[in-house]
């Protein structure tokens, strides 16, 4: 049986290291760094992720860069009012993650567009890019796509701050709800009798 396009490229970034997609990737790492943190782009790096989580190559949908940096949150060093070993310095890490990061710096960019989802692309040594799909929820062709539509009510505004994208629900321990994990948030003891 003939296999899509869409397998293929699937099956080239299980791997990003080796094969043809490495040196692309190399390649492509030499110019994302000299580029700015926020850089929209015409298509998609990963054509096949983008299409499962949404994107239509069509108007009133962008695709946008984003890099950001990896590692903990580097805290500046207090002044005074602190022993040494509660000063805190080095060993505090993010509460949110690299793409929750990445989705709400997009947004911020461009506020009068909605995250749909985003997607990782590459990291080297200092940074990772996540490359985030954005929707104009006033765009005619997103108000008359029946598949997306439903991002253009007033509910869905902020999703990036609110936790509400792919994202953003894993983060927030939300992605493995119903699916027998034993502790789901917000709460353990809400409607199951267990923890009294």
């Amino acid at each position: 049986m003939a296999r899509s396009f869409y397998s293929h490229i699937k099956e080239a970034w299980k791997t990003p290291k080796e094969g043809k997609l490495a040196e692309l990737q190399w390649q492509r790492k030499q110019e994302w760094r000299n580029q700015g943190a926020i850089e929209r782009i015409e298509r998609p790096t990963r054509l096949d992720k983008a299409r499962e989580l949404g994107y239509k190559a069509k108007q009133g949908i962008i695709v946008v860069r984003v890099s950001v940096r990896k590692g903990g949150a580097r805290k500046q060093r207090h002044k005074a009012g602190r022993r040494t070993k509660r000063q805190g310095v080095n060993r505090i890490g993010r509460r949110k993650s690299i793409p929750r990061i990445a989705e709400e710096r997009a947004s911020r960019k461009h506020p009068n567009l909605r995250v749909l989802n985003s997607y990782g692309v590459g990291q080297d040594g200092s940074q990772k890019w996540q490359e985030v799909i954005l929707v104009d929820p006033e765009h005619p062709a997103i108000q008359s796509d029946d598949d997306l539509n439903w991002i253009c009510d007033d509910t869905h505004e902020g999703r990036a701050f609110r936790g509400l994208t792919n994202a953003g629900k894993k983060n927030r321990g939300l992605q493995n709800r119903g699916k027998g994990t034993e502790h789901n948030r917000p709460s353990i003891r809400a409607g199951n009798g267990r923890g009294k």
